[in-house]
């Protein structure tokens, strides 16, 4: 069913305001804006699936944003961090409460990245056909087809998601989930600081004057992209910010000079980009940012990164979870400097099944031994060896 109008989408949204749970999907397109062009809303629940045309001449879509906010009833996603991302921007509020079943599935050790054809053959036993996956979804009208490839993407996630929960709570894993679902309906997650947009650009450099002309450059184009709709990319690469930063250009003529400088920018927003580097020239120093350099790991300390690697895996393998829901690679850092430091992996359900382990290990008590019965890698008390 496609919803166009908004008295279809007022009936929709009063009938689904009553289910405890739906299950939603975007298409959208954003290879040449800023901001994700919505084209498309897939939501379902146990009884109906409908796609709205967001598209639709005249449509309003308050309905819809406010049963995304409707605290009764739970917005079930598969990878949804985009999805959530357009409707944050949509309504300035995250959908809420949210599940999410890759993160689901990770817990339930079904794979780190369980993509959604996986996740409805491993569940469902089905075979979901692509075809249509490289559909242009701004075009109209869509056809049978294009809407059916469509509203699988929510139908097969209505029974995914109450096996999941299911198996979830057989498993006394629920907690761990909610845990993941608060991170992902933060809104600091949607809302870009342009001021900390630097911190993305790979660079050699952290001298104080360097950071603080590329800090306030990617801030000027990150304004700058939301402001015209464009993809920073399209504004200036991140070569160019570097090699302003480096070379402090003075001059209109100076700009020109430079091999990653486009004319038509110079041309357009030249003196805007020489006026954000003099601001900069011109402030205190103290005011530049002065990051703190994290000592590289020491040679022991690799070793035992890497050790803790290999039990984080041997211990999820056991537990039947995938590893990045337990411990990050900066959690494994953390461990291999410190002795007990304030990170997610010695905290919760993370503790009990890795940290209090990692703590052991670096105490000497536990011992890494090969089983020749299982063909495996063991992490074994020492006293039982």
């Amino acid at each position: 069913m496609m919803i166009d109008t908004n008295e279809k989408l007022a009936a929709l949204c009063a009938r689904l305001e009553r289910s405890p749970f739906i299950t939603v999907d975007t298409e959208f397109i954003r290879e040449k804006t800023y901001w994700p062009e919505l084209c498309l809303i897939q939501i379902a629940d146990e009884k109906e699936a409908a796609c709205v045309d967001p598209l639709a001449s005249g449509l309003d879509l308050s309905p819809l944003l406010s049963l995304m906010q409707n605290p009764r009833v739970l917005k079930v996603f598969h990878s949804g961090r985009q999805d959530i991302e357009i409707f944050y921007h949509l309504m300035h509020a995250v959908p809420a409460p949210v599940f999410d079943t890759q993160i689901g599935a990770m817990v339930l050790g079904l794979g780190e990245s369980v993509s959604y054809q996986a996740l409805v053959h491993s569940f469902l036993k089905i075979e979901l056909d692509k075809s249509a996956r490289f559909t242009d979804w701004s075009h109209r009208p869509l056809t049978k087809k294009q809407v059916e490839y469509a509203l699988s993407d929510v139908v097969h996630l209505v029974p995914i998601y109450q096996k999941m929960i299911q198996r979830l709570d057989e498993q006394k894993r629920t907690s761990w989930v909610q845990n993941e679902m608060d991170h992902l309906i933060d809104p600091s997650l949607y809302d870009v600081d342009p001021m900390e947009v630097y911190k993305r650009v790979k660079r050699t450099t952290d001298q104080p004057l360097f950071v603080a002309l590329l800090q306030a450059l990617c801030a000027w184009r990150e304004r700058l992209a939301q402001s015209l709709n464009r993809p920073r990319r399209l504004i200036l690469k991140d070569e160019a910010l570097l090699e302003l930063a480096a070379s402090r250009p003075q001059t209109l003529e100076d700009l020109s000079q430079m091999r990653q400088m486009p004319s038509g920018i110079i041309k357009k927003h030249g003196e805007e980009i020489l006026t954000v580097i003099k601001e900069v020239l011109s402030s205190p120093s103290e005011k530049w940012p002065h990051l703190i350099k994290v000592k590289p790991l020491s040679s022991a300390q690799k070793n035992i990164k890497e050790m803790l690697r290999l039990l984080l895996t041997i211990v999820c393998e056991q537990a039947g979870v995938a590893p990045k829901v337990v411990a990050s690679n900066e959690d494994l850092e953390a461990l291999a400097r410190s002795e007990n430091p304030d990170i997610p992996a010695m905290k919760g359900f993370r503790y009990e099944l890795f940290g209090r382990s990692a703590q052991a290990f670096k105490a000497g008590q536990l011992a890494l031994v090969f089983d020749p019965k299982s063909h495996k890698m063991l992490f074994m008390e020492r006293q039982k060896i």
